[in-house]
């Protein structure tokens, strides 16, 4: 059963950790600062955490963002989360839909300081849409394996 759902994290710390529970292999970030994006990156840069990212692999994807009391996360996952992590849930019922995704070029000029990624990655998108509306809410990165 799919699940949409958020929490409030207080410390960077605490994402950190929040993150390293979800990791699998392959997992991919996206990062986001005022000045820079990371492109899409197998490692967490020294300078993390970015205000603004998101994890991702074949079974979910995490995103966070700063505010005032640390940061939000949203999670965007094929099954419910993992006994501890305790995320709100946001609607009831999610039927997913996977499908293909494509990278901008390396030297898309929408990114003037670059955009890296991985030469192999094949990339997806998993749409989330409430089964009550048959509205799509949510566009998640996924890996295709």
């Amino acid at each position: 059963m799919s699940f949409v759902g958020y929490k409030q994290v207080l410390s960077s710390e605490q994402l950190r950790n929040l993150i390293q529970n979800y990791y699998q292999q392959p997992s991919y970030y996206f990062l986001r600062w005022m000045y820079q994006v990371s492109g899409i990156v197998a490692d967490l840069p020294p300078d993390f955490p970015s205000p603004e990212g998101q994890m991702f692999n074949t079974e979910l994807e995490l995103r966070w963002k700063q505010n005032n009391d640390g940061y939000q996360v949203l999670l965007l996952s094929q099954t419910q989360p993992k006994g501890e992590s305790k995320f709100t849930p946001i609607g009831k019922d999610w039927t997913i839909c996977d499908r293909n995704a494509y990278l901008y070029n390396i030297d898309e000029t929408k990114f003037p300081k670059g955009f890296v990624y991985p030469e192999k990655l094949s990339l997806g998108q998993r749409y989330f849409q409430d089964t009550e509306t048959s509205t799509i809410h949510f566009v998640a990165l996924t890996i295709k394996i």
